[in-house]
């Protein structure tokens, strides 16, 4: 495999360059040693990570930060599809056509001849028809089988539900979804009591998906509510780390009373 430095080096080429950066690290004769080694397994995992480092540009609002991460999830498109196109199995354009003819089909009230002026409602019932025509294409028939098995437990468990009731699964009344986490309340205090840790955990696990059942009927994505109650969390624990150090002390040499009072005193001072 060869490549072309002058295009390497010029840095008005945009994305052909970043391809052909890509295509000489992975060169094997003057290829980097790494990433001739790696493959889609090894670096999905950075894939994922630049994911969320880009959601953390986009909560801090650091909209520099967030330029150089949009950059580094993107070079994971691009390491995916030249280990793609070595095993010819795909390229970086049969990505963008695929992507571009998918954002077509699923919009006709744009590119197509349907009425755009359709409640959300309509519009909702026209997606999920959308999808349901994808998934008998890659012989999916079931509702849930496209919902991807890695996404975060919490997101996945949400999507699972909205999913569901988009067919009429879904409980009508709230009161329902808070008898049910009473109920798995008391099966996972007698799994506790009685029962295995593998038991425990599975009840636990229960008692979860629950609770972003109840966030969901709520309005609440318990994805996001659990990310603000760590921040929360976080800021309130500095909090007293940094007044247990301004006497002097050691945190793990303050008795845990004295910790409450301060973590009192956090939440009265902290805005949050």
């Amino acid at each position: 495999m060869s490549f072309d430095e002058n295009l390497i080096n010029n840095p008005s080429k945009g994305m052909p360059r970043l391809l052909e950066i890509m295509r000489a690290l992975r060169d094997p004769e003057k290829g980097c040693p790494w990433d001739i080694e790696q493959n889609f397994k090894t670096i999905a995992p950075y894939t994922v990570e630049e994911a969320y480092e880009v959601a953390d540009a986009i909560e801090r609002e650091n909209w520099e930060d967030l330029k150089n991460e949009l950059g580094d999830l993107l070079l994971q498109t691009v390491y995916h599809t030249q280990i793609a196109e070595e095993e010819n199995l795909f390229n970086f354009n049969d990505v963008i056509n695929q992507i571009s003819e998918k954002m077509i089909q699923r919009h006709p009230h744009v590119f197509g001849e349907e009425n755009r002026n359709k409640s959300a409602s309509q519009q909702i019932k026209d997606w999920e028809s959308i999808k349901a025509k994808e998934r008998a294409q890659k012989n999916q028939t079931g509702v849930l089988d496209d919902v991807a098995i890695n996404l975060p437990a919490l997101v996945r468990s949400l999507k699972l539900q909205k999913r569901a009731a988009r067919v009429g699964f879904d409980w009508p009344d709230i009161l329902q979804v808070l008898e049910k986490i009473d109920e798995e309340t008391r099966e996972l205090v007698e799994a506790k009591q009685h029962l295995s840790q593998e038991k425990i955990n599975e009840e636990f696990g229960d008692l979860m998906f629950s609770i972003v059942n109840l966030g969901r009927h709520l309005g609440v994505d318990s994805e996001e509510a659990l990310k603000k109650t760590n921040r929360k969390f976080t800021e309130r624990f500095r909090f007293i780390e940094d007044s247990i150090s301004l006497r002097g002390l050691k945190i793990e040499e303050t008795p845990l009373e004295e910790m409450e009072d301060l973590w009192q005193m956090s939440k009265k001072t902290l805005s949050n």
